[in-house]
């Protein structure tokens, strides 16, 4: 997949192309539903499949004291994006100048004369141009005017609600991982780096490792059943994660502080990225009296994690 960090660095001769529009955080199912419709019509009318996304998230121009946390930070949801099979995404820097863009001009400059798009997939919540005043009724008398149709998509219902980014963040926020990997189709993870200054050398051989700060959405504060994975290409461990503040030791520490099951020395750094996946929520963060009470709490963890993740194997297979 290609990716156009601005209009400028998208070619002159590029298109023609169909395209959706979108902040495609999480890249969930209803996303790729949507993504999947795009590129099938692309591929039969020989044109271009593309995503249109912004960096940052709008949320975070707009409302910049809002605390939305994104369930993929650009990198992430490029890689997601391209895991679709689409042709390209075009990445707008989202500025005040871009959110005071009027719709019709935002349609011209970038659809029409940039992408030169035939088609524009969105969902039926697609709202655009200055203060979010366009709507998809909008986008189609737009279409008629500058020579491109608009399909629209309607929610996709799952679960007793509809497939959101809003609605897995609040599912990931509380814990239920379960459902979230429903609405997303795959287990929640985040991409991340060993903590600094805890002695990660060439060879680590010791099977706890803490993460770097992650300023993202991370699932509230307990214990969780987990996967780990060490470098790009790297080995994938089993094991049980502490997302919290670790009362027991003390004043408030928050960190997400990993255990790994078969654990091998492997060959680390600081810059080193991992991978860590969260497949269920075992218990909240608790205080307990001593060291001691919590290394014999620690033990049952482990035992629950290793009788879920022999059965998700199963499932898996």
């Amino acid at each position: 997949m290609k990716i156009f960090r601005s209009i400028a660095e998208v070619p002159a001769n590029f298109g023609p192309s169909i395209i959706s529009i979108g902040n495609f955080d999480g890249v969930h199912r209803g996303h790729r539903w949507v993504i999947s419709e795009v590129i099938a019509r692309a591929r039969e009318s020989g044109t271009k499949s593309v995503a249109v996304t912004f960096d940052p998230h709008p949320v975070r121009i707009l409302r910049p004291d809002s605390p939305t946390k994104m369930i993929s930070p650009i990198e992430e949801k490029l890689r997601l994006l391209a895991d679709t099979g689409l042709d390209a995404t075009l990445v707008l820097p989202f500025t005040q100048e871009l959110a005071q863009t009027s719709a019709e001009a935002f349609i011209s400059t970038v659809i029409c004369n940039c992408l030169r798009a035939t088609e524009v997939h969105v969902g039926s919540n697609f709202r655009f141009g200055y203060q979010a005043q366009a709507d998809v009724m909008r986008l189609a008398e737009l279409g008629n005017k500058l020579d491109f149709s608009a399909r629209i998509y309607e929610p996709v219902p799952m679960r007793g609600g509809i497939i959101s980014s809003s609605r897995i963040r609040q599912l990931i926020l509380a814990g239920n991982l379960s459902s979230a990997r429903v609405l997303l189709g795959r287990p929640y993870s985040i991409c991340s780096a060993p903590a600094r200054g805890r002695g990660y050398g060439t060879k680590y051989a010791v099977p706890t490792i803490n993460l770097a700060p992650y300023n993202e959405l991370l699932p509230a504060n307990g214990v969780y059943v987990t996967t780990l994975q060490i470098g790009n290409d790297g080995p994938v461990f089993e094991g049980v994660t502490n997302a919290g503040n670790r009362p027991t030791f003390g004043p408030d520490s928050y960190a997400v502080e990993t255990h790994l099951f078969n654990f091998h020395p492997v060959d680390m750094t600081e810059e080193t990225p991992l991978r860590l996946t969260f497949l269920k929520h075992l218990r909240p963060e608790m205080k307990w009296d001593s060291p001691e009470a919590l290394k014999t709490q620690i033990g049952k963890d482990i035992a629950r994690a290793q009788r879920f993740l022999r059965g998700y194997r199963r499932l898996m297979q």
